[in-house]
């Protein structure tokens, strides 16, 4: 692909249209581009490199002002340039639609056309999956599942009695959707009466499940993800719990039963929230935070126990000047005893 191709296909503008014709033959990142790679600057911290870099060209920004060794492309969001250069450059392959002789159907299966079915996976009985999804091997689907159109499940992945999958949703490898809730009932003797999980899970549209990731059914009712929310690598939703619509869950998050999780809500990672709490729309809750009372719309959040994030961050900066402060209350305290 030429250089003017690549900004014909994205509405890019190209600084140096004389350098139209330079080929671009993948991507990289500004500090091991080569000559036939392109690349992207998204964080000004990096604008140095733009004098170093080998890249055949960069997405910058619009009113990107600095100077640059290679041509640019300006367009509004060149890290979402980048990644369309990315499918372009290495698309994904798509095994051929076939069920594998070893994989296992239950009664009263239904699939939709040019599905996939992996080696050793086992489907139970009365499940649907929707046209063109790819099954990988050695997954279970249990009894009356609904998977839609255009998923892709990957190995090892567990989806329990009821589960319902909506369209183009990934789960990563080792993905359990629908493991009974964590509910037991105390008894005098010391002993735990578990509570019966007969609820299910619901996902919607377009949402994304990380690698080791664990959502519980409902005890009653569902827990439910709604469509374009993403979610990382071994984070743990608990029963009952509700993610609105394009929220974004870091690695190692972990929410507690019945928590309400608004609209656009970023939660980075190790962050926890107890249950029964409701996080606002738009929130965004810094790593390794803790939430314990619910928070209103468009907050800030940090530390632990959450508060306000630019309280958080001056009480982080206080806390390192402790030591210095300890030993002048030392002295003071000296003086006064004399």
């Amino acid at each position: 692909m030429r250089l003017a191709d690549v900004a014909e296909r994205l509405g890019a503008t190209l600084d140096c249209p004389e350098q139209g014709d330079r080929p671009v033959l993948g991507v990289a990142p500004l500090e091991t581009a080569t000559a036939t790679d392109i690349s992207f600057l998204a964080n000004p911290r990096y604008t140095a490199l733009l004098q170093s870099t080998e890249a055949a060209a960069v997405f910058v920004r619009p009113d990107f002002q600095g100077e640059a060794r290679c041509p640019l492309l300006r367009v509004p969001h060149p890290y979402l340039a980048f990644a369309k250069c990315i499918e372009w450059f290495y698309p994904q392959p798509k095994p051929a639609a076939k069920i594998h002789p070893t994989a296992i159907l239950g009664t009263d299966v239904v699939l939709g056309a040019e599905v996939t079915i992996g080696a050793y996976t086992v489907i139970g009985d009365r499940v649907r999956i929707g046209d063109r999804t790819v099954i990988d091997s050695h997954c279970t689907l249990y009894d009356d599942v609904v998977v839609g159109a255009d998923c892709r499940i990957y190995s090892h992945c567990a989806l329990r009695e009821r589960v319902r999958l909506g369209d183009r949703v990934i789960l990563q490898n080792s993905v359990v959707l629908g493991s009974d809730g964590f509910g037991y009932v105390p008894l005098p003797d010391g002993r735990h009466y578990k509570i019966p999980q007969v609820g299910t899970v619901v996902i919607g549209n377009d949402v994304e499940i990380g690698a080791g990731t664990t959502i519980d059914r409902a005890t009653l009712g569902e827990t439910t993800i709604a469509q374009g929310t993403k979610i990382d690598n071994l984070t743990m939703v608990a029963h009952n719990c509700a993610i609105g619509e394009n929220s974004i869950l870091c690695a190692q998050v972990g929410l507690a039963g019945s928590t309400r999780i608004g609209n656009q809500v970023v939660l980075a990672g190790q962050v926890g929230v107890a249950g029964h709490l409701t996080i606002g729309d738009r929130t965004v809750v810094s790593a390794k935070s803790g939430i314990s009372s619910s928070v209103p719309p468009d907050s800030r959040m940090g530390g632990i126990p959450a508060m306000d994030q630019a309280l958080y961050l001056k009480a982080s900066a206080a806390l390192r000047q402790l030591p210095q402060l300890l030993k002048r209350v030392r002295k003071l305290e000296a003086k006064v005893g004399e």
